[in-house]
């Protein structure tokens, strides 16, 4: 069996892979399983909302305890780790809170992971007859085509942004309407007496504020009616103070703040690790209808990484949505991978879903 990892290139057999399972809380409380998964992050592009301890801190936060922990080993070595939760008697998928941008999976490079996710569902807990990976990367794990027994489903386009070049060559290469537009809103700030800045909070000490100003922006916003705000005293609230104030001892947490004349108007909660910066959340007051302080944050913040020379690449990892494509061309489909027992359960699975997407195109057809 190797030893030194997989051979670059070099497809590995997944079916010689021996698992073990155990609760997930293992993950937490065992210290040589925190480091093979933090081994295997690194391996793939070291991401730092994928490190073994935010994992601890989902776990804590949103798990039910039914979580399971399966380790696949080649001999003695660790070849890839999941996380997975039951989703009713007959399929289990990957433990995947909306908090996290990425399926709780991790491998080493050249693992097939649809030959994974084949030999995982025989191993699941159970008699499964379908594993669904959910949330997958194309570029940590590239796509495959789908088998008799596996499909694989759009989950949503994300973008990013390549810190090339100098900030001034990136922004001329903005729309016009958004250079203008941002122009004008800086001269009636100006006109209007309000000062604009933004603040970098990077101290372990500021992050427990920093997030409680974060929720207080949502909870005047749209996520308060869907209950969906980070507040202090909930899961969303606990979850990202201990990942931030972890991250902040490591040097790995970036807040950016905006401000109007010392209030805060725009924050992005961001991790960086390396040479990659991850924006996980982003907030403004709703409230602010003349001027626009998520954009003119987001300016300043790509302005200032690109001056800083550290990160030379910005992942939202969020939907695609309008206002990210007036910031960057780059988008990529992340993925759900499922696999069944057999393919005539893959057949009744897309038939059942077919059948489902036409009642409701039914009922909302005028």
């Amino acid at each position: 069996m190797p030893s030194q990892g997989l051979e670059a290139g070099v497809e590995a057999p997944t079916d010689q892979l021996e698992w073990d399972i155990s609760s997930a809380a293992g993950l937490v409380r065992k210290n040589h399983l925190a480091a093979a998964w933090d081994r295997l992050n690194a391996a793939q592009r070291n991401l730092p909302f994928m490190a073994s301890a935010v994992l601890a801190a989902a776990l804590e936060s949103f798990g039910n305890g039914d979580e399971r922990l399966l380790v696949g080993r080649f001999g003695e070595r660790i070849v890839a780790m999941v996380i997975l939760a039951p989703r009713g008697p007959w399929r289990w998928e990957t433990f995947q809170p909306s908090q996290l941008p990425l399926g709780a999976l991790v491998v080493e490079p050249g693992l097939s992971v649809p030959g994974l996710a084949s030999h995982l569902l025989r191993r699941c807990p159970g008699f499964p007859l379908a594993l669904t990976l959910t949330q997958l990367d194309p570029w940590l794990m590239p796509r495959a085509v789908d088998s008799p027994a596996a499909v694989s489903a759009d989950y949503i386009e994300t973008g990013w942004i390549d810190l090339e070049g100098s900030f001034e060559n990136y922004w001329a290469a903005r729309g016009k309407n958004l250079r203008q537009n941002m122009k004008k809103q800086r001269a009636k700030l100006a006109d209007d007496g309000i000062r604009s800045e933004m603040r970098v909070l990077t101290d372990p000490t500021d992050m427990a504020a920093a997030i409680e100003r974060y929720g207080t922006l949502e909870s005047v916003g749209w996520k308060a009616a869907g209950g969906t705000a980070i507040r202090a005293d909930n899961a969303q609230g606990r979850f990202y103070r201990s990942v931030f104030e972890a991250a902040a001892r490591c040097g790995e947490a970036v807040v950016f703040e905006g401000l109007f004349n010392d209030r805060t108007v725009a924050m992005n909660l961001c991790l960086q690790r390396d040479s990659t910066l991850v924006v996980l959340k982003t907030t403004y007051d709703e409230s602010i209808r003349n001027y626009s302080p998520a954009f003119l944050l987001n300016q300043d913040a790509v302005e200032a990484l690109f001056n800083g020379g550290k990160i030379r690449r910005v992942e939202y990892y969020g939907r695609l949505m309008d206002w990210h494509t007036k910031w960057t061309d780059n988008r990529r489909t992340l993925y759900h991978l499922s696999e069944y027992r057999w393919p005539v359960v893959k057949w009744s699975a897309l038939w059942r879903s077919r059948a489902r997407q036409r009642r409701i195109a039914g009922r909302a057809a005028p």
